[in-house]
């Protein structure tokens, strides 16, 4: 009998601190303008998850992610959902067209940590985490490299928009060629859209009948002018992510995201109880850029 009693004991107390020794999961929610596969900026961030997922195993850390979600309305809808259910630790809103939708809502739902980019702006609020990029980092040595390869003088840019780590990488670009070869010419082109494959494809065809040997360009776009890159023979200079396998011998120099090194601080501080007001850049001192290198 007295057995019997020791052993409910010793059950019942195991009982009870089962689930203080449980690990608590830590659950992610994000939207992204394009696909995880996009080989450019929303797949730097899938990719940035899923490495924190390895590094953590899935039974500590999961995520939902929606991609394709370039229409604005389209990701606060998804956003709000997210935030009033209250089973996220986390909801990313990872595009600068969702700046807006991040700041009602941030303010709607104080109790909500948040995280956007690229921009360094929280708005002010306690519960909002921005992260951007240093991209001008590694499109400088993009361009230093282009510069010195370039046979004809004259590199091509196709540009998306010319806003945020986009601007910064054309911007460290252009001054990385002009520092390795200032008799070159650069031409850069803006199509005033991240996603428009049709007309990067063609911005990129008209560098070429002006001459352009080497071409680079950010965002999703990007896919159109590396084709026509490999098509006539011209060399590629990419960002984000890597682009080696789809460039193939066209390929050069690619700069990768690494938005796991900015993540895994993020989630540190919300298991700590800070849910915000805190700017992260990705740079090639603190890891988070990296250059990856072809052939």
């Amino acid at each position: 009998m007295k057995k019997a009693l020791l052993l409910t004991v010793i059950v019942a107390l195991f009982i009870g601190v089962m689930p203080s020794m449980a690990q608590d999961v830590f659950r992610v929610a994000a939207v992204a303008p394009s696909a995880t596969n996009d080989l450019a900026f929303s797949q730097s961030i899938y990719d940035g998850l899923m490495a924190i997922q390895s590094e953590m195993g899935e039974d500590a850390f999961q995520f939902d992610f929606q991609d394709g979600t370039f229409i604005v309305d389209d990701a606060a809808v998804a956003l709000r959902e997210w935030a009033a259910s209250g089973d996220y630790d986390l909801v990313i809103a990872h595009g600068s067209q969702f700046g807006a939708v991040v700041e009602e809502l941030a303010a709607e739902f104080p109790e909500v940590s948040f995280a956007w980019g690229t921009d360094e702006n929280t708005f002010g609020l306690d519960n909002v985490f921005a992260y951007t990029a240093a991209s001008d980092e590694g499109g400088y040595v993009n361009g230093v490299m282009a510069g010195l390869m370039t046979e004809s003088g004259v590199i091509g840019v196709v540009g998306p928009i010319e806003v945020g780590d986009a601007k910064l990488y054309v911007d460290g670009f252009v001054a990385g060629a002009g520092a390795s070869n200032p008799d070159a010419t650069v031409n850069v082109v803006y199509i005033q859209s991240f996603s428009d494959v049709p007309l990067a494809t063609e911005a990129a065809e008209t560098h070429i009948a002006n001459g352009a040997d080497i071409l680079t360009g950010t965002a999703q776009m990007v896919v159109g002018p590396i084709a026509v890159a490999i098509e006539n023979g011209a060399r590629w200079f990419g960002t984000q992510a890597s682009q080696g396998d789809l460039a193939m011998d066209a390929g050069v120099a690619f700069q990768i995201y690494k938005w796991d090194v900015i993540l895994a601080d993020i989630i540190a501080n919300i298991k700590s109880g800070m849910l915000g007001g805190q700017s992260y850049v990705l740079t090639l001192a603190n890891g988070g850029l990296v250059m990856e290198f072809s052939g």
